[in-house]
């Protein structure tokens, strides 16, 4: 499959030019490269000829590491102030800056770099090279660009020290930080590999992890996802069956029933790396972090970048994204409502659908399925809904929800989000059963290959169980570390806890993996509302579904009997063992238990404790927050705070995942702070709530989505996967056209 990256290059002088270029570069996915070593240039075999192109900004030390490199390598070295810019001009650049001035300077220094070719080389560019489009374009035909990213403040205490007069933008009037921070939307257009450069590395460091990256840039076929019920035969001689990400994207489940995972698992920052993204937004963040996770073979690092403006942008009414609050005590909020529809599932489903309209071909129609506890639903339908009007012709969603087991005002919004490429579909039974039903469909080949065949339309997922909807969540629990970092409530390396409301364990589970990957977390709290299985497996090793019915609560979105993405954990504990896993599944799913051996139960509670909250307690914690800080926990928040409370031991800090707005639950609100008769029609509880002038103002996209969507349909289908199969055939006979 060949992917076409489009890179769209805005301002390319500071004030009056302005000049947009469009670059097609086809990259394909499976392309084999050799390995990276001391003579990598002249043993390349795809491109023998292709440079080394170092890219950053002035002081980051781009001369003295393309040297090392060139060493490491045995190959020329080509620093463009040095050995292009003052051989052509017979002058010294602070000469011809001073000359000419800033812009007249750009295009000078563009129109020498255009004249300028070279093969098997490293080269290193002047920091305003990335401004001038047309250059640029140039030295990327034929060169690999690696930015060294290095932060804001080392690059102003280095030019302070080298007192540079020879930057183009510097004057009286301008401080050095704007300069640097306008420069970026240029750097972050250009380059194909990253390199964080953390604070104290010295340059000899930085050359290994450029070679690091190349490598890892050229191995496209070293990062890939497997089955978490993968097991090898041993009569069998023929590779793992391996996928790459843009594979699962697509999928969402392995054919097996088992949920996919990276075989070589997360990478992992080091401290300084971390360190370095104190300073950074979320979106920074989360773009470096997705660039560590997702190979550039995938998603580009241009094109993941748009991806995540796109996502992380006027669509989320707080300009932080996912701000951390203090609560009381040494209990922080880790405020996850700010998109929207009002839930910490606009942090996947809003980034989610970009990505998987930019992996799956464009000769096929996809319908995405979702099963929901509650806030899901609306989130990938607001999601999918977003998509460019090309996009949602082909890509359509259907969301599973248990009909009479999500909120009132849950469903209203569910029901509001239905724009054009999604439905809503209420289920007769539970979420554990729409969750059920999903992997069924997606296991039965008979029925997959006719939706192919007679529509043209293949099946993905959107839960969670999808890896592209697990990952993003990965973010906000180290961008919320990096946050007390940066509030100096602690010292990077000093640990603090997780507290998560759980059901599906996909949160929670992202949690674990922040800290896999070196965010400094040093419990994971799992707290259950009184569906709690998981803290009696927690505590037990016993997963014992047998006698147990599923209660609802004021707490829908955590009434979950079955947890899928505890699979995904039991795999990475048990060292990869498929053939474990697999085994405990089938147990579950055939005898409703199983047990874990002593030696995994020890492995799982190093990391995770877990306890329980009833429906008393949860009220009694919203009325008692309300009453001492003035601040609104929605009950899932109230069941972790409840739980936090319990078994935190208040030796660290500790950050409660705060879900959702409490204004989707209005009635449980409205009963925990005793205000007045609950009304059963969703709008009239918010405008309730909304004129309880003592509350915090109710979300203001979802009391929208109310008020637009008041008379609009939903459909209802029994508890019955052939009767679901049946109606989802027929969403798609009336979406697509047949097959000729």
């Amino acid at each position: 499959m060949y992917h076409i990256v489009q890179y769209q290059h805005l301002k390319l002088i500071t004030q009056n030019t302005v000049s947009k270029v469009h670059l097609k570069l086809i990259f394909p996915r499976t392309l084999a490269f050799a390995h990276l070593g001391r003579s990598w240039i002249s043993n390349h075999c795809h491109a023998a000829d292709q440079n080394i192109v170092l890219m950053g900004p002035p002081g980051a030390g781009k001369t003295t590491v393309g040297r090392i490199v060139g060493q490491k390598l045995g190959c020329p070295v080509i620093d463009v102030d040095n050995d292009v810019l003052e051989k052509t001009w017979n002058m010294s650049v602070s000469e011809k800056l001073q000359d000419i001035g800033n812009e007249q300077f750009l295009e000078e220094e563009g129109k020498a770099l255009l004249k300028f070719s070279a093969s098997g080389s490293v080269i290193s560019l002047t920091g305003s090279n990335p401004m001038h489009a047309a250059s640029m374009q140039h030295v990327k035909k034929n060169g690999l660009v690696v930015y060294l990213d290095v932060p804001t403040r080392d690059i102003i205490d280095r030019l302070e020290f080298l007192k540079l007069d020879r930057i183009v933008g510097q004057g009286p009037q301008i401080s050095m930080r704007d300069i640097l921070q306008y420069r970026k939307q240029f750097y972050k257009k250009w380059y194909d590999i990253r390199v964080l450069c953390e604070s104290g590395i010295t340059a000899e460091a930085i050359a290994d992890k450029v070679l690091d990256a190349v490598k890892r840039y050229q191995d496209s076929e070293a990062e890939t996802f497997i089955s978490t019920r993968y097991v090898k035969s041993e009569k069998c001689d023929q590779k793992d069956p391996a996928k790459y990400f843009s594979d699962v994207v697509i999928e969402g489940l392995a054919s097996d029933g088992g949920l996919f995972v990276p075989v070589k698992g997360l990478p992992k920052l080091t401290a300084g790396e971390w360190q370095s993204l104190v300073e950074a937004t979320y979106v920074e963040r989360a773009q470096i972090i997705l660039e560590k996770c997702i190979h550039p073979a995938d998603i580009p690092a241009s094109t993941l970048g748009a991806i995540v403006e796109i996502a992380y942008g006027e669509n989320f009414t707080c300009s932080k994204i996912a701000p951390i609050r203090h609560l009381s005590g040494n209990q922080f909020l880790l405020e996850l409502f700010h998109g929207p529809t009002a839930s910490f599932k606009d942090f996947a489903s809003q980034l989610l659908p970009h990505i998987f309209a930019y992996c799956v071909p464009r000769n096929c129609n996809y319908l995405v399925l979702t099963a929901t506890s509650g806030d899901t639903g609306s989130a990938v339908l607001d999601g999918f809904s977003r998509l460019n009007d090309a996009d949602k012709q082909r890509i359509v969603v259907a969301s599973l929800f248990p009909e009479d087991g999500v909120s009132q005002i849950q469903k209203s919004q569910m029901i509001g989000c239905q724009r054009g490429n999604g439905w809503a579909i209420g289920v007769k039974s539970d979420f554990d059963f729409c969750q059920m039903a999903i992997k069924q469909i997606f296991t039965n080949s008979d029925y997959t290959g006719f939706l192919t065949a007679e529509y043209g339309t293949a099946l993905s997922a959107a839960n969670s169980i999808n890896w592209a909807r697990l990952l993003p969540q990965v973010i906000y629990h180290a961008s919320a570390y990096l946050d007390l970092v940066h509030q100096s409530i602690i010292a990077f390396g000093n640990p603090v806890d997780v507290c998560v409301p759980t059901g599906n364990f996909g949160n929670i589970l992202a949690a674990l993996y922040a800290k896999k990957m070196g965010i400094p977390i040093r419990k994971c709290i799992c707290a259950s509302n009184e569906n709690n299985i998981l803290t009696n497996f927690m505590r037990t090793g016993l997963y014992d579904l047998r006698g147990r019915r599923l209660i609802r609560t004021l707490s829908p979105a955590i009434d979950i009997l079955k947890s899928s993405n505890l699979e995904r954990h039991l795999h990475l504990i048990a060292n990869g063992d498929g053939q474990l896993v697999t085994l405990l599944f089938n147990q579950l799913e055939n005898q409703s238990h199983f047990q874990l051996q002593n030696e995994l139960l020890e492995k799982l509670q190093q990391d995770l404790v877990a306890g329980w909250c009833s429906e008393e307690d949860c009220l009694t914690a919203i009325h008692s927050v309300y009453s001492t800080t003035g601040y609104i926990l929605d009950t899932h928040t109230a069941v972790a705070k409840v739980v936090a409370d319990r078994l935190q031991d208040r030796t660290c800090p500790v950050i409660i995942s705060s879900t959702a707005h409490y204004s989707k639950f209005a009635p449980a609100i409205l009963r925990a702070l005793r205000i007045a008769e609950i009304k059963q029609n969703p709008l009239s509880q918010l405008h309730l709530l909304s004129s309880y002038s003592p509350l915090p103002p109710v979300h203001r996209g979802l009391l929208e989505t109310l008020k637009k969507n008041e008379m609009q349909k939903h459909q209802v289908c029994a508890a019955d996967v052939n009767v679901l199969m049946a109606h989802i055939e027929t969403l798609i006979q009336n979406r697509f056209m047949k097959v000729s």
